[in-house]
């Protein structure tokens, strides 16, 4: 098996907020449903040092079925491809990069105020939120 191309990462961190669906319009004009969150991540070494990834997880993924259980703070292990979205900061113009992964799996290690009984993705979605992306 070749490895070429391999873009497959595996970091866990808490939930900064809960995430937030969203109705977003293809290229083909097809509907489709994603899900956006935040998660923090500590470095291991210095506790006071931490970075964000901006998370981003399609319908049609394992990851979906764990949304409703995914709740600010919980930890979680997320797999998926990352990119790397580099940029000039606003306060001295120092170069810094943002991480952005799109989401594969989910796994649960730790999830606060959680319900025995979920709520369902589709429900916690407003309609009238429409937004067309390029993919």
């Amino acid at each position: 098996m070749s490895s070429i191309g391999l873009n497959k990462w595996i970091v866990s961190g808490h939930l900064a907020a809960d995430v937030e669906m969203k109705t977003v319009e293809l290229r083909s004009g097809e509907p489709a449903k994603v899900a956006s969150g935040t998660l923090y991540v500590r470095k291991t070494r210095n506790r006071d040092e931490s970075f964000t990834i901006a998370l981003t997880i399609w319908e049609k993924t394992s990851a979906w079925r764990r949304l409703p259980y995914l709740k600010k703070g919980s930890v979680v292990i997320c797999t998926g491809s990352v990119d790397v979205n580099p940029f000039i900061s606003k306060n001295g113009n120092v170069p810094k990069a943002g991480i952005e992964m799109t989401v594969l799996d989910i796994d649960l290690d730790f999830v606060r105020n959680g319900d025995a009984e979920p709520a369902e993705p589709a429900a916690q979605m407003q309609e009238n939120e429409q937004v067309s992306v390029a993919v």
